[in-house]
This record gives C-alpha cells, structure tokens and sequence, in this order.
C-alpha cells in the first residue's frame, strides 16, 4: 500500500515545499501555502519508472524521418465564433479549457454549442447543476434555435463529481465530445484532499488528459478564475491542456469576448465576439456595426477609431468628456482604456500641442463595454478629448488610427490595410492614418479618401480646421 506524505502547496503558483511558508520564493505572495496530503510512489515505481507496469509497453524513442504527420482532423461545432478561436474547429484528442468568471456565460456557451451537434454523441457530465436544471436551460436554449429538447437523441447527461465514476461512464457510452462543468468540482481517488484543491486539479486534469489522447475523444473543460485572474488558482492547468480560451467581459454589459491564450494547434491572434441575451449567446459577426451609435452626429467628444484585435479589425467608439475641476484636484478616469496611458496622452496634448488641462476633469470610455489594448486608438482617444474641451463636433464619417509617440508623432500601425478596408466597407469617407504607413499597399483599388499626417497637430488641423 502506498505511504501518504504531507507537503504544502502555493494556491497562487502551484510551487511545493516540505514546510510551510509565509512567502512563496516562486512567485512572491503572503499566505498562500496551503497543506495538501499526496500519495507517495512505492519503491517498484522507483526502481522501475518506464518498465510499462500496468499492462502497458514502455514507449521507444521513434526517428522523426519515420513518423507520419497528418492534418489534424477537426470536429465542426456549428458555431462559426467558437470554430474561428479553435482555428478551424475542435481537434480529435485534444483537451480544451474554456475559463472565465462566474456567471460570465462559460455552461451556457458550451451548453448551446453541443445543442447543435445532432450528428455527434456528446457526454456532458456537470458537478455544478442538477440534471432538472441543466433540462430547463437546454429548453430556453433551444427554442432559439427550433430544436424539440424531446428530439436531441444524441445529448447524455451525468450529474457526477468522482473521476473514476466519470471515465467509467465514458468508456460505456463512447462519446464523440465530452464536457467537464466545471474541473473544480471533480475529485480523484487516488488524492486524497477536498475538490478544487490543486493536488485535485492537477490530477483529474492529467487523467482527463490521457483519457483523451488514448480514446481520440475531445474533452472540453470548464474552470472558473479567481480574483486575481488566474484560472483555477495556479497555472498547472494551463500547462496540462492543449488550448486555453478565456471568456470575458462585463456581467453588466451584453458582449462577451472569447479571446485564445494558448493554441497548439492554431493561433492565438483570434478572438470570437458574442451578445448575451435572454435566449442565450448570439455570434457577431460584425462587431463594427454593434459597436458604433449611429446617431452621434453633432455632438462632440466622441471620435470612431479603427482597432485591431488580434487579427480582427473592427471599428469602436470612443467618448471624452472634458469639464472644469469642481474639486482642487482634477479627476482620471478611463473605462476600457489603461488609466496611465490617458495620462501620458494627456501630458502630451498639453505640451505638444499646447492645449492646457491641468484644471479639468478628463473622463474616457470606450462605447460597448470593451477593454482595447491596441495603441491605434491613441489619435481617436486625443481627438476625443480635444473634441470634447473645444466643444467641436468632429465631422462625421471621419475615422483614424494611429499611435502617438511622447513627442507628438503619430507612429505607424500594424494591419493598416484591414482597418481601411473596414473603414470603407462601413461607409466611412475619410480615414485619418499616420505618414509613410502605407508601403505595398495599392490605395487606387480605395473609395475611401486616405490623409496622412506626421504630427497631432496636423492631424488636428484636418479635424478641427
């Protein structure tokens, strides 16, 4: 019989010590080591670490020239989203993490997906919900779609936390995708502390791993982040699965964004956009058109810039408002921007271009609850603010891009053939782009008028005249 031993575990990182620690060495945080009680290996495992125990033959190392390499073969989800993050669908074998925070919309972006699959056998095993619930929410979600939950034939449902129980109930029905609601919830024999702990996670997520490889079934995990945004508390998870998505975005808001943090088999520059709504998530194909209030004409702060994010261009709304100072010191605030970077665009505007706002109150909001990291939308975020100070409206059918640098250059952006292309494909007139940022690119083939400038102050002078 195997000896248990006691070690104690970060809850932030994963890193193990025999003791306990105040400080973790890994990653530098308080109060994180947890006690975890772990099997210790016999000493025949020891002795013998690849001598195939079990009824399995040790592996051999096999010449690269002699392995056949074939195009992974993918299972389409009926969700043109979900696919595009995949790279092209769900790949056979493989394990995926969908993470994201509580009631962020994870089951019922899973639940609806697999809904579609009417052709596939699906095992969909939830530690979460009780199988009376999981029916009333396949119901509402159904009836989006015209599907009878009396005619999906191809939906299992197994309401089950222990591991062992789960792959048994696996091998009997075979199924062609499987889902896993959530991984916290799901524990291992063979450990022997509570659900959700790391031991636990780490080794039901290895076995879901193996029980994937060796049965060619794809296996769809679910796992919830803590407040500090890791998912599942350390990063063991990320480093087990093969692809890692991230669901995101604002509980209050109606848009969810399905970014990929880690791929192997595809890239990690694709992002998938949804709208939540009563009947559940529907794709977006077009973000620019949800994204942009198309009866914003005649007012001022507010400037359209075109953003690109990951791969995908789309065009966003950005709003200022600039007013006096009720207070001795002036407020920052920015929604969906970072708040230093306003602040460096700020100094710039006033040293540079001579526009002083030392006594204002500057408030940024990117429109529809998005978070743009992208550093094109520096001209829009200025002329936003300028707009709004001035109180001029910027002529609509205006939109630009560009980056501007701490002495008042408007730097040249990636991708600006896509962000002018989507700029004329909505109808925009003008689109505003930085100096020299159009090298191999046949502007003849462009109904849009293109206007470049090399500092802001020209860029203001075809904004404001």
């Amino acid at each position: 019989m195997a000896k248990t031993k006691t070690v104690y575990v970060c809850s932030n990182c994963g890193a193990d010590s025999p003791k306990w620690l105040g400080k973790c060495p890994n990653c530098g945080e308080w109060n994180t080591y947890v006690e975890e009680v772990v099997a210790k290996e016999t000493p025949a495992m020891r002795r013998f670490p690849s001598s195939g125990i079990g009824g399995k033959e040790a592996s051999r190392p096999t010449l690269l020239r002699d392995i056949t390499a074939e195009k992974e073969e993918r299972l389409d989800l009926q969700d043109a989203e979900l696919n595009r993050v995949l790279g092209g669908g769900l790949v056979k074998g493989s394990l995926v993490l969908i993470g994201g925070e509580p009631g962020i919309g994870k089951s019922t972006l899973v639940l609806q997906t697999v809904l579609k699959l009417s052709d596939r056998k699906v095992l969909y095993v939830s530690g979460e919900e009780s199988s009376r619930q999981l029916k009333m929410r396949a119901e509402r979600l159904a009836k989006k779609n015209g599907i009878p939950v009396e005619d999906i034939d191809s939906l299992f449902i197994l309401c089950e936390t222990n591991l062992e129980q789960i792959l048994a109930q696996a091998a009997n029905v075979r199924p062609d995708v499987m889902i896993i609601d959530s991984i916290q919830t799901i524990a291992t024999e063979l450990a022997e502390s509570s659900p959700g702990s790391i031991t636990q996670v780490r080794e039901c997520s290895a076995a879901l791993l193996k029980f994937a490889k060796e049965s060619g079934t794809p296996v769809l995990l679910i796992g919830h982040i803590n407040k500090e945004g890791s998912i599942a508390g350390p990063k063991v998870l990320e480093h087990i699965v093969d692809t890692v998505l991230q669901f995101e975005g604002d509980p209050h808001n109606m848009y969810r964004i399905l970014r990929s943090i880690k791929n192997r088999f595809g890239s990690t520059a694709e992002l998938g956009i949804y709208e939540m709504r009563q009947e559940g998530l529907r794709e977006v194909s077009n973000p620019s058109e949800l994204l942009l209030t198309q009866n914003h004409e005649g007012l001022s702060g507010v400037a359209i810039a075109a953003a690109i994010e990951g791969i995908r261009p789309f065009l966003i709304e950005t709003q200022a408002l600039v007013s006096s100072a009720v207070y001795g010191t002036p407020q920052r605030s920015a929604i969906g921007f970072d708040i230093r970077r306003m602040n460096m665009l700020l100094a710039v505007l006033e040293k540079r271009a001579g526009f002083k706002l030392a006594q204002k109150d500057v408030f940024l909001n990117i429109a529809g609850g998005l978070k743009v990291n992208d550093p094109a939308i520096d001209l829009s975020v200025l002329s936003a603010v300028l707009s709004s100070s001035l109180d001029i409206t910027i002529e609509p059918g205006i939109c630009m891009a560009g980056e501007v640098g701490l002495s008042g250059e408007i730097r040249p952006v990636n991708r600006i053939e896509q962000r002018i292309l989507e700029a004329e494909k909505l109808g925009f007139t003008r689109i505003l782009i930085p100096h020299n940022n159009l090298k191999g690119f046949d502007t003849s083939r462009c109904q849009i008028q293109i206007v470049q400038a090399r500092k802001v102050e020209e860029a203001f002078r075809q904004l404001f005249g």
